[in-house]
């Protein structure tokens, strides 16, 4: 899965109606509520703002809305093409601006989900890391080797809390866990404790 990074904005027209779609970060589908708004305040004179979010680290919780236009004919087919996409903790907001002519149900299909597909086109997004954290105990003897190993890996949130002994902790990508083990191992003969969770 990936994610979104910033804001972005694309339109299209179709038959003088002006669709803007509107991609925008969230983390939870508690924020939908307060975006469509913050969208409606932006475009007071839309006649529409539909919206699609997906989010979750496997993209499995979404929503979506019609705003007034006929049922399935907006938020689904936006959703739709979101949900396709691979990208999570997003919400589409398409505003319309009616131009004068009805496009009929497939027309609004059309325009909706060709909307997010323009926006979507334009974002920028980072790729998702499943992570694991990872606690060491080890001597100050085998610091130095440690540190030196833990440049070959992605590694965030790196602690360490010096005592008696030396405590380090940090987020792996589980990817890495099997290399990370034999390094860790390899340094010290097996006497340094490495431990997951």
């Amino acid at each position: 899965m990936k994610r979104l990074k910033q804001r972005a904005e694309a339109e299209i027209i179709v038959k003088k109606s002006r669709f803007i779609a509107i991609a925008i970060p969230i983390t939870g589908l508690d924020q939908v509520k307060d975006v469509v708004k913050t969208v409606w305040a932006e475009h007071k004179e839309a006649t529409h703002v539909v919206h699609a979010a997906v989010v979750g680290e496997s993209g499995t919780l979404w929503s979506c809305s019609d705003d007034r236009e006929p049922k399935n004919t907006a938020g689904r087919p936006a959703l739709e093409v979101l949900k396709g996409s691979g990208v999570t903790d997003i919400i589409v907001c398409i505003v319309r601006y009616f131009g004068g002519t009805l496009l009929g149900t497939g027309g609004l299909v059309k325009a909706y989900g060709d909307s997010t597909k323009e926006v979507l086109s334009k974002i920028e997004y980072e790729e998702i890391i499943a992570r694991i954290s990872f606690s060491i105990l080890t001597g100050y003897e085998f610091y130095d080797r440690l540190k030196k190993a833990f440049t070959r890996f992605d590694i965030t949130q790196l602690e360490e809390d010096f005592a008696e002994g030396i405590t380090i902790t940090g987020n792996l990508a589980i990817k890495d866990k099997e290399d990370f083990t034999h390094s860790v191992s390899d340094i010290s003969q097996g006497r340094i404790r490495l431990t997951f969770r």
